[in-house]
């Protein structure tokens, strides 16, 4: 199958949005299909090798067109549609459109499908309700007006309707969309991935040094990484390791000045950013991982973290918060320790009850580990291969 997938995002890109999408396209061309994976140019110079970037070995399967963009954001943001519009228009080009981003989505299926492959759209929030939460939840964000969330919402509609297909990460995520715009055909869930082969393996107990509690990812503030701060200062035996953080951001300072005035600074390890295929290795050296989320528009029902998926691989026992998202791929007392969102007392308590029992620490990483394979890109690729051809796209 010949499939072009369409990505507004300067590539290779840090955030997970980029280590989910060339995950996602790398993983459907090694099972055969043919992908053209359409971002723009990179901003760094010299320009980054994708491939070399997130660790993944080329394929003359997967082929990366670069849209040429240039001016403001604005200008950038139509130029990338024209050229996305260019390169959907016409049958014999591709045999499916698939994209994340909704403003694609909507201005591919306007186009009539006499003209154009089918589109399938893959959700990850409903954008009006994203949009008015994320200036609370992300520094950098900016208010939507209400003429904004009307027009998200418009769009929402429309691709909900005129999609070929409609994938989601969360059934949570699914059951929202058929309630606000009613149930459709062709519409699945299929959460984000993992990486298996190059992933740590199960831990070795240390006797000796602190322990060490991991948190990896973006530090934003629906993240929680405050929560669990705060949870190793009731936990003066473990030391703590934060991996991630963007320089251009604040929250890494924030985070710093926090984790000083708790007086944990001395025992909290902030790695700063660090490219994709470094955080596996760095997993290696805890002893528990942390999911910490408080509730917010986005991790309550929204969000298929990639680090859950990267923690259950790692063979260590994870916290996690008790969040209806989580609770889709984590079972409490069966592969992690679920607490409150929000509530690092109980964070830490869980937390000090990993140190002191290792048979439970060891049967929930076990546990965790085994379930992991179900949610490797691979899979994840298979689900969606599956999906198309449900929607009689021929494979």
């Amino acid at each position: 199958m010949r499939i072009t997938y369409f990505a507004d995002i300067r590539f290779p890109l840090e955030r997970a949005n980029g280590i989910q999408t060339m995950e996602t396209c790398h993983a459907l061309a090694t099972r055969g299909h043919r992908v053209s994976l359409v971002v723009r140019a990179d901003t760094q110079a010299p320009a980054r090798d994708p491939f070399a970037y997130y660790g993944l070995p080329p394929l003359d399967r997967l082929r990366i067109e670069r849209a040429v963009v240039s001016g403001p954001a604005l200008a950038r943001r139509l130029g990338y549609l024209s050229f996305s519009l260019g390169r959907a228009i016409g049958t014999s080009r591709a045999d499916l459109l698939f994209t994340r981003d909704l403003g694609v989505a909507s201005l591919l299926v306007s186009v009539p499908r006499r003209l154009r492959p089918p589109v399938v759209y893959e959700s990850h929030g409903y954008a009006p309700e994203v949009a008015a939460a994320l200036p609370d939840l992300v520094p950098t964000a900016t208010r939507p007006s209400p003429r904004k969330l009307r027009r998200l919402a418009a769009r929402e509609a429309r691709v909900w309707q005129a999609a070929a297909g409609y994938v989601t990460i969360t059934a949570a995520l699914r059951d929202e969309m058929e309630a606000r715009h009613g149930s459709r055909a062709h519409v699945t869930v299929i959460p984000d991935g993992v990486r298996l082969g190059l992933l740590p393996p199960p831990p070795v107990v240390r006797d000796s040094s602190a322990p060490i509690v991991a948190y990896a990812g973006h530090l934003y503030a629906w993240k929680g990484v405050e929560v669990l701060l705060r949870a190793l200062a009731r936990v003066p035996d473990a030391r703590g390791l934060i991996v991630g953080g963007h320089p251009e951001e604040p929250d890494l300072a924030r985070l710093k000045a926090l984790a000083t005035t708790l007086a944990i600074d001395g025992r909290v390890t902030f790695t700063g950013l660090v490219e994709p295929g470094r955080v596996a290795e760095l997993l290696k050296e805890a002893d528990i991982l942390a999911l910490p989320n408080p509730p917010s528009a986005i991790s309550t029902r929204f969000t298929s973290p990639l680090k859950l998926f990267e923690y259950m691989a790692a063979g260590r026992p994870i916290v996690a918060s008790d969040l209806p998202s989580v609770r889709e791929v984590l079972h409490d007392e069966i592969d992690a320790l679920l607490v409150p969102p929000g509530d690092h007392e109980a964070m830490a308590a869980a937390v000090e009850r990993l140190l002191a029992d290792r048979t439970l620490s060891a049967r929930l990483a076990e546990a965790a580990l085994a379930a992991a394979p179900g949610y490797s890109w691979d899979r994840r690729a298979e689900r969606l291969e599956a999906f198309f051809a449900s929607m009689g796209v021929n494979l």
